[in-house]
């Protein structure tokens, strides 16, 4: 208990609700409670920094992990009342571009041009940033979530709390597996997620925003909340992590629908075809794998209707779909992973990844009827069908795939041999096979 009175120092003497008492004087002074405090200042200054505050650790520093650096550093750096509650530095794994960080206050790479903070410092080392960290975000691809925990295996603070800003799952043979499941279940500690349409360059020129931070536990909601939190940026709290998550990562397959509509020179009405049904697939495929858990309004939210708006409109895959479609009907097609390359400067596309991953649990549960529109873009992305096809999905659905007979022979990232069938083949293609281990 902190105050200034007689009645504040009861709340340890008398009641117990507290364990001990700071008799604070910085507005009155009253000498029996100097007396009677464990100790007794009338510095707000000295109080504040006795007290213990959160250290955040961000994992990840791609163009959005950099955004929400940004964001985070402006509201744990300077004299304010959300500053007080955590530590003024913030730590972000950069390994690669650590060094021009710290020389020049911001990534030249993924964020050129936007300073992250003064209160920022990149490391190398994951372990590193992590170290005594209660406050961990996650902020990276999907596919590489799993290594970067086994990584932090040991060396998380004991009680410390994460978040996921990363888009994406995990398909093991239990089923899908969220990346704050993930996290959860590999580290053992509490994980929220923030999701909503949040492009990366909009956030950092201080363009409104809105985002949903989806909560198991809402102490830890409300600590992300204020820590994201700015005039810029509306952050709402969600009890629907699943939800939440799932509307993040379905989006992206819905985003390659939209831009193969624009590689076709087709109008908003086409589009709108596809976000619509794109929404509809989206809550029935969360709903079917958490019938329980996942909410109806959740796809009404920021992180649902909005994200997907707003990927569907100015996002990467929407982008990068658009220049492959349009090199497919100039017949001199590129692939996915070559456009990622000239295109994302560095950057990962997770939607053809994303895709696949959510396509084997459709054809494991025997689904891809009940998903067409899924089903048909993930028969695209992999050259089963025409880009033509996105809009007749119904149909597209229900084509036969056309099989290689003989294996294909690819190189692997260690120089060997591996010898796949065409549908493996076809998922390394799109996906630049050296995201695959």
């Amino acid at each position: 208990m902190v105050g200034d009175g007689i009645t504040d120092l009861e709340a340890v003497q008398v009641s117990g609700g507290a364990d001990l008492f700071i008799g604070y004087g910085g507005v009155v002074a009253r000498p029996a409670v100097a007396e009677q405090a464990e100790w007794y200042t009338c510095d707000y200054s000295s109080l504040v920094s006795a007290l213990s505050c959160y250290k955040v650790a961000v994992i990840g520093s791609g163009a959005w992990a950099c955004a929400a650096t940004r964001m985070i550093a402006q509201n744990t750096v300077g004299q304010g009342e959300t500053a007080s509650e955590f530590a003024d530095e913030v730590r972000i794994w950069a390994r690669s571009q650590h060094e021009a960080i710290n020389e020049t206050g911001e990534n030249p790479v993924h964020f050129p041009g936007i300073s992250l903070g003064p209160n920022v410092r990149a490391v190398a080392s994951v372990e590193e940033a992590v170290a005594d960290a209660d406050l961990l975000v996650f902020c990276m691809p999907h596919q590489y979530v799993q290594r970067v925990c086994k990584q932090l295996l040991g060396k998380v603070k004991p009680g410390a709390k994460a978040i996921s800003l990363t888009k994406g799952m995990r398909v093991t043979r239990e089923g899908p597996q969220l990346i704050s499941q993930m996290v959860r279940r590999s580290l053992g500690i509490d994980c929220c997620v923030l999701m909503g349409a949040n492009i990366a360059e909009d956030v950092g020129a201080e363009q409104v925003s809105e985002a949903v931070i989806g909560y198991s536990d809402l102490e830890s909601g409300e600590v992300f909340a204020k820590l994201f939190e700015r005039p810029y940026f509306r952050v709402s709290l969600l009890p629907d992590p699943m939800g939440a998550e799932l509307c993040g990562t379905l989006k992206n397959i819905v985003a390659l629908g939209a831009g193969m509509v624009d590689g076709l020179d087709l109008g908003p009405n086409s589009k709108a075809v596809i976000i619509r049904q794109g929404l509809k697939e989206m809550r029935g495929f969360a709903k079917a794998l958490f019938p329980s858990a996942v909410r109806d309004d959740t796809f009404l939210e920021s992180c649902g209707v909005g994200d997907l708006v707003a990927t569907c409109i100015g996002g990467r895959n929407r982008r990068v779909a658009e220049e492959w479609t349009r090199a497919a009907l100039s017949g001199s097609p590129r692939s996915w992973s070559d456009l990622e390359t000239d295109l994302l400067k560095g950057q990962k596309l997770q939607g053809v990844s994303t895709s696949n991953e959510v396509q084997e649990v459709l054809a494991a549960r025997k689904w891809e009827q009940r998903f067409p529109l899924f089903t048909t873009i993930n028969r695209i992305v992999n050259g089963h069908l025409p880009p033509s096809s996105v809009l007749d999905y119904k149909e597209g659905s229900r084509a036969p795939l056309v099989e290689e007979e003989e294996p294909l022979v690819l190189p692997r990232r260690n120089g060997g041999v591996a010898h796949w069938l065409q549908p493996l083949a076809a998922v390394a293609a799109a996906t630049g096979f050296g995201n695959w281990e």
